[in-house]
């Protein structure tokens, strides 16, 4: 009797580990087989402590007060614009003397700061691959049409389509064609900022 308990005994642990293992590997086997949360790995070169000293460009909103090479400029209104899966900022800034200037904030994926002037006299027209203008010749750049969205005082619908081309000259100076809606072209020159030319102080409550 003693020795068929101590058979059972042996029978029923031997069964227990066995679905101990078996339940093992099936746990083992979905965790390989369950889907990975997508992560969204940030830049490891992108420069927080610019970020933390100076304000962060991306997050510039109406509102805010940017200094740009010592001149304060207010923040009037903000698009945020889209094409595929790619977005940019550009931001109407306005001085205590009422000069308007834009700035347009992308990464590409460095982040790249630009402040434009617009040309409202401006004849010449998009579309050839270089444009002989103020002095310099432009070579284009990149083209395309983008979805945006507007906020703040701007001009423009809150929503719509815009157009765009693009020029570059030697040493980084930029001309802009960008139409919006069914708008004729808008003309503007650019420079491009250091990080250390733009300082933000944020005014608006945080979103």
């Amino acid at each position: 009797m003693d020795g068929s308990v101590a058979y059972l005994l042996t029978a029923a642990g031997c069964l227990v580990g066995v679905a101990g293992v078996v339940i093992a590997v099936v746990a083992l086997r979905r965790a390989r087989s369950r889907p990975q949360r997508p992560t969204s790995p940030g830049d490891p070169l992108r420069d927080r402590d610019a970020d933390a000293l100076r304000g962060d460009p991306r997050r510039l909103k109406p509102g805010d007060i940017v200094e740009i090479r010592g001149t304060s400029y207010a923040v009037r209104g903000s698009i945020r614009l889209v094409e595929g899966g790619w977005s940019w900022a550009e931001h109407l800034l306005d001085d205590a003397a009422g000069v308007r200037r834009w700035l347009s904030v992308e990464e590409d994926p460095e982040l790249e700061l630009v402040l434009w002037a617009a040309e409202p006299g401006a004849t010449v027209t998009p579309g050839a691959p270089t444009i002989d203008f103020a002095g310099r010749r432009y070579n284009w750049d990149e083209s395309g049409q983008a979805r945006y969205t507007a906020t703040g005082t701007t001009g423009l619908d809150p929503n719509g389509t815009m157009r765009y081309h693009d020029y570059q000259a030697p040493g980084g100076a930029r001309l802009s064609f960008e139409a919006y809606g069914e708008a004729g072209w808008e003309v503007a020159l650019g420079e491009v900022l250091h990080r250390a030319d733009v300082m933000i102080y944020p005014q608006a409550e945080a979103d």
